[in-house]
């Protein structure tokens, strides 16, 4: 019986994940489609919370649905009604070709996991008893991924900078 709830929820969380992350892409108003994030950032924590990993569940919750979509909704009422309408006009060449480029390396992730994988996805993998705490966290990102951690901290300071440089800079339309 506790298979089959495991399952339940899976099954469940995973559906809530793929549909909110299409609702996310297709939904023209872009409020809607922030609270579809929302959405898609809580299955994806109850996808960790069923792998035992309750300090990541906790993390994506409070960082992403918490901090990042709210900045999302600040974006978008900021810029209210002028943000860009990325399919007024119906699709173009570029849009059409950028479809097709993401499905077929959907198809090559797909294969090359198929062929790596092999039999081993008929095992279940074993998971340490310190996966996702804290502390393994922090050794992973202070040890051997020191380095990209601060490079992407590094990243995402030059964006917050650029992003607020870019809210304060006057278009050329208004000044006179």
């Amino acid at each position: 019986m506790e298979d089959f709830l495991v399952w339940v929820v899976w099954v469940l969380a995973a559906a809530a994940l793929l549909s909110s992350g299409i609702a996310v892409v297709l939904f023209s108003n872009p409020f809607f489609s922030a609270l579809a994030l929302i959405v898609n950032l809580a299955s994806l924590a109850v996808l960790y919370l069923i792998l035992a990993a309750e300090f990541v569940a906790a993390a994506q919750v409070l960082v992403y649905a918490g901090a990042i979509v709210v900045m999302f909704l600040f974006v978008i009422a900021y810029l209210g009604g002028r943000a860009d309408a990325p399919w007024a006009g119906g699709p173009t060449l570029q849009s059409v070709a950028a479809i097709v480029a993401a499905g077929a390396i959907a198809v090559e992730v797909v294969v090359v996991v198929a062929l790596k994988a092999g039999d081993r996805l008929a095992n279940a993998a074993e998971i340490p008893a310190t996966f996702g705490s804290p502390s393994e966290i922090g050794r992973l990102f202070l040890g051997p991924h020191l380095l990209a951690f601060e490079v992407t901290s590094i990243v995402l300071l030059v964006a917050a900078v650029g992003g607020v440089i870019l809210g304060t800079a006057v278009p050329r339309e208004r000044r006179g």
